[in-house]
Formats: structure tokens, sequence, C-alpha cells
């Protein structure tokens, strides 16, 4: 079983279009930000317009500042630019193969919320932390 649970995966869409697609891209080097729970890399701007393109259904960081600040994180190391997560080694050790393509941390720093943890969890969606720096 992988990281979030089945549950997780089936909640977690690849993006068909090539708009959805260039989305989760960051456009610009400055105020990169990272998903706590998937660890997509985006600018805080875009995930403030878009939201998290794997989480929003959870997150729901879309047009929201303060959740934004809540559940990504400026603190996190390494990138991996996936273009076929599905086809991915690296997409499957990160367990990011059933996201979007995009731009991944591969260690996050800090946590989700308790309480989100625990609405996650009401959802069959196991969460784990990604923070490497904690182990």
């Amino acid at each position: 079983m992988d990281a979030y649970g089945d549950s997780y995966e089936s909640h977690m869409g690849g993006a068909s279009s090539v708009e959805m697609k260039m989305q989760s891209l960051p456009m610009e080097i400055r105020k990169l930000r990272a998903c706590l729970l998937c660890s997509l890399i985006k600018s805080e701007d875009q995930f403030h317009l878009d939201g998290c393109d794997n989480c929003d259904e959870f997150l729901h960081m879309r047009n929201n500042v303060e959740n934004v600040h809540m559940f990504t994180s400026s603190n996190f190391e390494g990138m991996i630019a996936l273009m076929s997560p599905e086809d991915s080694w690296v997409g499957k050790w990160q367990r990011v193969d059933k996201c979007v393509q995009g731009m991944y941390a591969i260690s996050v720093s800090g946590a989700l919320p308790r309480d989100v943890v625990q609405e996650l969890g009401s959802h069959g969606i196991v969460y784990r932390s990604r923070d490497t720096s904690q182990k």
C-alpha cells in the first residue's frame, strides 16, 4: 500500500489538457512553495489562483491565501520534473505516480495540521509527511 492509500490515488487526476499541464509548472523562480500533501511545486500566486492540481479537493487553496500558507511550505529540498509520472520509477519512489505532470519536491519541511490529517483519514486517505529531515 502506498503512502496515501488507495482512496487518495483514486482521487488524484492526471491533467488531460495542455492548459492544466501548464498550470502545474512554476511560472517564476521567486516565492516557490511545495504542497505538504503531494509535494507539487508552484509559485505562491499559482497556488492562490489555481489551488493544488492534485489536492485542492481536500485542501481548498484556490482563492484562499491562509490555506496556501497553511498547506504549503517554502522550505523544501530537491526538485523533480515529471512529464510521465505514471511511467517514472522516480514518480513511484516519491509516491507521485498518480499525480499530474509538474515539478515536485523531494522533501518538504512541515506537516499538515492534525485536524486536516483527521479529515483526510475520514475520507480514507493516509497522510505521510514528506519531511525527510524528521526521520
